[in-house]
């Protein structure tokens, strides 16, 4: 009688199992009208723009302002992109090779300072460590445009004014904060246990990190190389100030505004240099996003 009760008991205060109303309902709210709809308006607002900077990138000056929506067969020609690719004055090609540099550099010295600057805030329980956290954040919260005049009154008292090691300090300074931001909440999720076996087989901290902890941390860094890396690529405001036209050294950005400022009435000149701008980013984030899907699937196995 006891065990009867007791069972009895058990199921009164078990949680309900879903059954196929509460699936069915789930199913519902699925295919709500109202999320596709707003499905159809978002896809729409971004796909727009670049469809009109695809399509009238291989247009004429007459076709561009006559039917800018349209698609010509007859009319698309690679002139003009090509044109923008050989032209010295945009200096496209250039623009790339610095870009690149840009990029590569920053994403290593950025995921070398805040890797480790991470790791000791997220396994650190005190609360100066916790203050430390909150300074680094607090640097999300600043625009980027509101310290570009005091960055270049500093960057002149320690001569870097104008030079690419300037810029290359502001980059990796400017996108510290959001990365560690992201590493401390991805290596709180890893145990701490991996670190005490790491300890009990001789590794110290700095070993542990990079070769336990890192590795595990690559949906992380994937995901903070894709922010940086477009971050940097599309920044034109820190490349045009701390870089004038006299140090010689343009990015993708800053060569096309060289370019295209005097011809800004001629379309066939605009889009095919807008494209070439955005079309490395487009494949770039395409291609890193199925690594960060993949990565996130393995840590999930893992974990």
């Amino acid at each position: 009688m006891v065990v009867t009760e007791a069972k009895v008991r058990e199921e009164r205060t078990a949680p309900p199992v879903p059954g196929p109303r509460v699936e069915s309902e789930e199913r519902r709210e699925s295919r709500s009208p109202l999320r596709w709809v707003l499905l159809g308006v978002l896809f729409v607002v971004m796909i727009v723009p670049v469809y009109l900077l695809v399509v009238n990138a291989f247009k004429s000056q007459q076709d561009i302002l006559d039917s800018p929506f349209s698609l010509p067969f007859g009319g698309l020609t690679l002139e003009h992109l090509s044109a923008a690719v050989s032209s010295p004055q945009y200096n496209v090609i250039g623009g790339y090779g610095f870009t690149l540099f840009l990029v590569v550099v920053v994403d290593v010295l950025c995921i070398l300072l805040a890797g480790p600057a991470a790791y000791a805030i997220a396994r650190s329980l005190k609360r100066r460590t916790q203050l430390v956290l909150l300074y680094f954040l607090a640097g999300t919260f600043i625009p980027g445009a509101a310290v570009i005049i005091p960055v270049i009154y500093v960057l002149r008292e320690i001569g870097l004014a104008n030079t690419v090691t300037g810029l290359i300090a502001h980059d990796v300074a400017s996108t510290l904060p959001v990365s560690i931001f992201l590493f401390v909440g991805f290596i709180r999720t890893i145990p701490v246990d991996i670190d005490h076996a790491a300890t009990i087989d001789g590794a110290g901290r700095h070993r542990t990190f990079w070769t336990i902890v890192f590795p595990l941390m690559r949906p992380a860094v994937v995901t903070v190389l894709i922010l940086n890396s477009i971050g940097i690529w599309n920044d034109f405001v820190s490349p045009q100030i701390l870089l004038s036209p006299s140090s010689g050294h343009y990015t993708v950005t800053t060569a096309i505004y060289a370019g295209i400022s005097q011809y800004s009435t001629d379309m066939t000149k605009v889009f095919p240099n807008l494209l070439l701008a955005i079309a490395p980013v487009i494949i770039f984030f395409i291609y890193m996003q199925r690594h960060i899907v993949s990565g996130l699937t393995v840590g999930a196995v893992k974990g």
